[in-house]
């Protein structure tokens, strides 16, 4: 911090690695380091996000085999869901923990991606990072199986 007149302080000067900036009237900028895109307010970034995330779909569909198959899955099991109980808070239970599964998989995708993009080499922390992604997908099948169990079991 740079010290002010009288004693006081200053407010700290940004650091190096700050995502943004702020001008004489407030405006967020963004910093170089980040994405031009982040500038983008309201309906535009709105707008340029759905078509992000079908963008995300596509690739999780063309290069994650365990997304196609939790993919087919839910399409099998959402109907499913909807024939099996009349209850519309057990339909909700069920169709939710479905597509939790399908969430916690894009997660951990991305998680993959991004450590075989820093290195493909072997490192410890880059096989906790994938095992603990790992470990949240599998988490989300069991509850698959524990929500459906005790929705359709009793």
């Amino acid at each position: 911090m740079k010290k002010g007149g009288r004693g006081g302080f200053k407010q700290p000067e940004p650091a190096p690695y700050a995502t943004h900036t702020l001008d004489a009237n407030k405006t967020v900028t963004p910093s170089p380091q980040e994405s031009p895109h982040k500038g983008k307010t309201g309906l535009k970034r709105v707008w340029n996000a759905f078509f992000y995330s079908l963008d995300g779909f596509r690739a999780a569909w063309k290069h994650e085999d365990a997304f196609r198959q939790e993919a087919i899955l839910a399409f099998i099991l959402i109907p499913l869901a909807l024939l099996l109980t009349d209850a519309a808070l057990e339909r909700a239970l069920m169709i939710a923990s479905v597509l939790l599964v399908l969430i916690v998989e894009l997660i951990n995708s991305a998680i993959e991606a991004t450590v075989d993009r820093i290195s493909l080499e072997n490192h410890q922390l880059a096989k906790r990072a994938k095992d603990i992604g790992s470990a949240a997908v599998l988490i989300a099948l069991v509850n698959v199986l524990a929500v459906w169990g005790l929705v359709l079991l009793g």
